[in-house]
This record gives structure tokens, sequence and C-alpha cells, in this order.
């Protein structure tokens, strides 16, 4: 198997900051994705995954930015963006976290190009890691 390349990797990590820093002291968090009234929408971090709003293939930009990237239920990640309405729901919830105008500003900007080196991503590796310990201490074992 080959090492994963550094992008790779603060992809892995960015999705695993995005699951477990949603989570509450129970280790349960809300898809983005889901009706917010449907009760099955909760879920343990760690059967959760961290979906991106811009998809990461289509945004350099934003592939990395942890605005983008938020706790999402598998079925609602995977298949839901693609054939369900998964992505109403999260555009939704994008614009209530943070502005209709703020969300617009994201789309418009999604094709630009963000050139990263090398010691940008192990440094942002490095941050996602030290902020991922902070929160699996919180949970501490959930």
């Amino acid at each position: 198997m080959a090492k994963k390349t550094l992008r790779a990797q603060c992809l892995d990590a960015i999705q695993k900051l995005a699951r477990v820093s949603a989570a509450n002291d129970n280790g349960y968090c809300q898809c983005v994705s889901c009706d917010p009234k449907n009760l099955s929408s909760w879920h343990h971090w760690k059967d959760m995954d961290g979906g991106h709003w811009i998809p990461k293939g289509d945004s350099s930009f934003f592939a990395l930015d942890d605005i983008n990237v938020n706790a999402q239920c598998r079925p609602c990640n995977r298949f839901g963006q693609k054939y369900g309405v998964a992505d109403a729901w999260y555009t939704l919830w994008m614009e209530d976290q943070y502005g209709k105008p703020y969300v617009e500003q994201m789309l418009r900007d999604k094709k630009k190009i963000k050139k990263l080196y090398a010691a940008d991503y192990r440094e942002m590796l490095a941050d996602f890691k030290a902020q991922i310990k902070i929160h699996e201490d919180r949970l501490n074992g959930y």
C-alpha cells in the first residue's frame, strides 16, 4: 500500500476534525444534511463522515477549509448529496451558520486556485492533529 500524500493526509485529518469537533460531550453530533427535526440525524462522531459542502474535487480553494467541511451522516454524504435532498439541507445549514452573502461568495470563489506547498500541508496537518487531540481528550473515550 502506497503512503498517502500530504494532501490526502490533510483531507483525512480535516474530515476527522469536522466530526469530532461537532460532537457533544456524549460523543454525538447532528448531520448538517438531514432534516434537523429528524431525531435520527444524530449519530456518534465515529459513525459520521466529514462532508464537503463544495466537493473537494471541485475546489482546491475550499477543499481544506474547515468552514466547508462538516459532520454528515454517511447516507447523506455518500448518496444523499448526489441522489437526494442532502445538498439542499446542507446549503440551508451553511446559510444559517455563515449567512447567505458569505455562502454566495464561497460559490463565486470555488474555482479560485489555491497553491499549497509541502510546508503548507505539513503545517496544516500539525494544526488539524492538535485540534483533534483537544477534542478527543474532551470526549475522553466517547
